[in-house]
């Protein structure tokens, strides 16, 4: 006999979660998307995801090494003839030299190169200073980590650009790693070469390592992008950050990569052999393709964005809102103080009034208060409806 679920007697759940874990909030970004995926007739400017179709010959790749049977395992670190053409793309576009068969990791997506990087490094307590606003995954992931995440706020009036004196502000004894994302979400910043270098002579003085994500770098409109590891004496302290997501419309294939000095890919293969083996072999050979041919795409798809940038831009200063100029990456960040609301009330508002999304600023750390992060991933013609909506919220404000 099998008693009535609503007589059963209850007791109390037992608490297995990790305290680590539990104190790890849930992403800004997701839990206001659970408030528009309800909503019909919704413009979004709000996931950082390309619009764009990965392009076909890209997907053809994908489809001929399925028609092959090219379904098993590849090794740890990668195929490596996809390893080789890492190391001859970031030679060719970052003036770094990296060996395919002991230097270069797959990895998937860069969120797990980071997670990689972060749990190979880092001893329970070792600081991790980052700059912030900054990706919603940065201070969570030190944290899963064991480390300690310290964050330096970058301003407006700085351009959000990462002071040389506010990192040095940050260094205690116990700081280990510098994390760097330029061109940066959600503010489009970017650091100028002399720039990188006052911040890399910092980190080679305290003996910092660097973990620079860059995976905004082919999206940079106006100047060169430099990597930091390509300045001396750092590329034995940096761990490179990259992959296909943003600059290739490839998100759902979930292919990256770190390239890194042979000790620290070592160690960070060691726990991607045990949690992820390898990274899906369909999508390493889209990935080939798109770094031998996939040049041209790029390049129509980053002029396609800095219209939509210019256009956004355009829009946001006519309605009173003023807009840093992003240099990188595709995304706004105009400040909305000047309405009285919170960012997330005028998240919210923006949301239920006129069916327009965006995310509250402070989603990306507390610097973020004041401002709302728009993704420029959208068809021109949606921009235009959304600015029009946007300048109709803010104008009975």
């Amino acid at each position: 006999m099998h008693l009535p679920v609503s007589s059963v007697p209850k007791t109390k759940q037992p608490d297995f979660i990790a305290d680590h874990v539990r104190a790890i909030p849930r992403s800004g970004i997701r839990d206001f998307f659970e408030i528009v995926q309800s909503m019909e007739g919704v413009i979004s400017l709000g996931i950082g995801e390309p619009d764009f179709v990965t392009p076909w010959h890209i997907r053809e790749a994908a489809i001929y090494a399925l028609e092959r049977g090219k379904t098993g395992y590849t090794s740890n670190l990668g195929l490596l003839k996809l390893r080789e053409e890492i190391a001859r793309y970031v030679n060719e576009n970052y003036s770094l030299g990296y060996d395919p068969a002991n230097e270069v990791l797959v990895t998937v997506g860069v969120s797990e190169g980071l997670d990689l990087a972060l749990r190979a490094v880092l001893n329970p307590g070792d600081e991790v200073i980052y700059h912030e606003p900054c990706y919603v995954s940065y201070s969570p992931s030190i944290a899963l980590a064991h480390g300690r995440a310290v964050a330096v706020s970058t301003r407006e009036e700085d351009e959000f650009k990462l002071r040389p004196e506010a990192l040095r502000a940050a260094i205690t004894p116990r700081s280990k790693a510098l994390l760097l994302n330029f061109p940066t979400n959600p503010t489009g910043a970017v650091l100028l070469k002399s720039e990188l270098d006052e911040i890399a002579a910092i980190c080679r003085e305290h003996n910092l390592l660097v973990i620079t994500d860059e995976i905004y770098s082919e999206l940079s409109y106006a100047e060169a992008h430099t990597s930091i590891a390509s300045l001396p004496g750092m590329r034995e302290r940096t761990i490179f950050l990259h992959g296909f997501s943003k600059a290739f419309a490839m998100t759902g294939f979930r292919v990256g990569y770190a390239c890194a000095p042979a000790p620290l890919i070592d160690a960070m293969m060691r726990i991607h052999q045990y949690g992820i083996l390898c990274a899906p072999i369909v999508s390493q050979e889209a990935a080939v393709e798109a770094l031998r041919h996939g040049r041209n795409d790029m390049l129509e798809m980053r002029e396609q964005y800095r219209r939509r940038r210019n256009l956004l831009l355009h829009a946001f200063r006519n309605m009173g809102l003023p807009c840093f100029e992003p240099r990188g990456a595709f995304y706004l960040f105009p400040s909305i103080k000047s309405t009285g609301l919170s960012s997330h009330d005028f998240a919210i508002g923006l949301l239920k009034q006129e069916q327009v999304a965006v995310v509250p600023g402070t989603a990306f750390g507390p610097g973020g208060e004041g401002y709302v992060r728009c993704s420029y991933a959208t068809a021109l013609d949606q921009l235009e409806i959304a600015a029009r909506r946007m300048a109709k919220f803010v104008g009975r404000k």
